[in-house]
C-alpha cells in the first residue's frame, strides 16, 4: 500500500493510482450511458413496455441519487480507498448480475445494485485525487478527471453501439467484469489511504435516511407522472418528500457535521451554479433517454444509426468543457 504523503504520491505509485480511478469512473459513467441507446432493444428483448423500460436508466439513477453523499460521508469515516474498493466490487458483481438478468424486474434490482456501487465510485473520487496529485498539481489532476467523464459520455453511445452490433445487450454489462477485475488489483495495489485523523465523523442514520426519501421520492413522483399514473398518488409522493425535505434540512442545520452541507446554498454564486447544473443535466437526460426510441421506433434507425446520431451531443460536451 502506498504510503500517504503530504504532497501527493511518488512516481510511478501515482500512475497506478490515476489508471484505477480512470478505469473505475468510465465505468460508472459509461453505464449511465450505454444502457440509454440499448433501451428499445431491451425492451423488445424483455417484453416489456418502453414507458415500463426507461426503469431501466431511472433504478440507476436513483440508486445513485439516494446513496452518493451517504457514500461521500463513510468515506471520511473508513477511507476513500476502502470505499472506492467495495464500489469496485459491487459494481462488477451487479454487472455479472445484470447480464444474467431474464425479466425486467431482475434487471431494475440490479440495476439499483450496481447504482450503489457507482455512487461509492464517484462519492470519493475526488477526495482520491486530492491525495494521489501534489498541490502544484492537483488542477491538472481535477482537469483530467472532468475530461475522462466527458469522454466517457461521449463515448457511451459510439460503444453501445459497436456492441450491440455484434453481441447481446448483456454484454454491455458483462464487459465491466474483466474491467472491474483489472481495478480491484490496481486499487489493492495504488490507492493511498486518507492518514490519520484526529477524530472521525459520526455518521448520523436519520440524515441519511431521510436524504434517501426527499430525493428518490422526488425521482419517483416525476417519473409517475410521466408513465401516466394516478395524479393522487403522485401528489402524495410530493407532499411526503416536502415534509421530509423540510426536516431533513432543518436537522442539516443543527449538526457539526452535516451529510448536506446546507449553509453553502447561502452563497448566491454556488446556488446559482447549482440551479443551472441540474436544470442542465436534465434537460439533456430527458433527451438522452427520450431520442433512442424516437429514433429506432419512429424513424426506423438501427442500434449503430442511433448510438452514431447520439455521439455529437456529448462528444460537444467533452470539448467545450475545458
Amino acid at each position: 500500500m502506498p504510503k500517504v504523503q503530504a504532497d501527493g504520491l511518488p512516481l510511478p505509485q501515482r500512475y497506478g493510482a490515476i489508471l484505477t480511478i480512470v478505469i473505475g469512473i468510465s465505468m460508472a459513467v459509461l453505464d449511465g450511458a450505454i444502457a440509454n441507446v440499448a433501451l428499445p432493444t431491451i425492451a423488445t428483448d424483455l417484453h416489456a413496455t418502453p414507458a415500463s423500460s426507461i426503469w431501466v436508466v431511472n433504478a440507476y439513477q436513483i440508486a445513485i441519487v439516494i446513496s452518493l453523499l451517504s457514500f461521500s460521508f463513510l468515506g471520511d469515516m473508513f477511507g476513500y480507498r476502502r470505499i472506492y474498493k467495495c464500489g469496485l466490487v459491487v459494481f462488477l458483481l451487479s454487472s455479472l448480475f445484470c447480464a444474467l438478468s431474464d425479466s425486467l424486474q431482475m434487471l431494475t434490482l440490479a440495476r439499483v445494485i450496481q447504482g450503489f456501487g457507482g455512487a461509492a465510485l464517484m462519492s470519493v473520487n475526488t477526495a482520491l485525487i486530492r491525495l494521489i496529485y501534489p498541490q502544484r498539481f492537483l488542477g491538472r489532476g481535477m482537469g483530467i478527471n472532468s475530461f475522462i467523464v466527458a469522454v466517457s459520455s461521449a463515448a457511451g453511445p459510439t460503444i453501445a453501439a459497436a456492441i450491440l452490433s455484434i453481441a447481446s445487450w448483456k454484454w454491455l454489462f458483462l464487459i465491466n467484469v474483466p474491467l472491474g477485475i483489472i481495478a480491484l488489483l490496481l486499487a489493492m495495489r495504488f490507492l493511498p489511504p486518507n492518514g490519520s485523523r484526529a477524530s472521525k465523523p459520526r455518521f448520523d442514520l436519520p440524515s441519511a435516511v431521510m436524504n434517501a426519501l426527499t430525493f428518490g421520492l422526488l425521482i419517483t413522483a416525476l417519473s409517475g407522472f410521466a408513465q401516466g399514473q394516478s395524479l393522487t398518488l403522485i401528489a402524495a409522493e410530493l407532499v411526503v418528500m416536502v415534509v421530509v425535505g423540510i426536516f431533513f434540512i432543518r436537522r442539516q442545520l443543527s449538526l457539526p457535521v452535516p451529510l448536506l452541507p446546507v449553509d453553502l446554498l447561502r452563497i448566491p454564486l454556488f446556488s446559482l451554479s447549482i440551479c443551472t447544473s441540474v436544470c442542465s443535466f436534465c434537460a439533456q437526460m430527458l433527451a438522452m433517454v427520450s431520442l433512442p426510441f424516437y429514433l429506432q421506433t419512429v424513424l426506423g434507425r438501427s442500434e449503430v444509426e442511433t448510438g452514431l446520431l447520439l455521439t455529437p451531443w456529448p462528444l460537444a460536451t467533452m470539448v467545450m468543457a475545458p
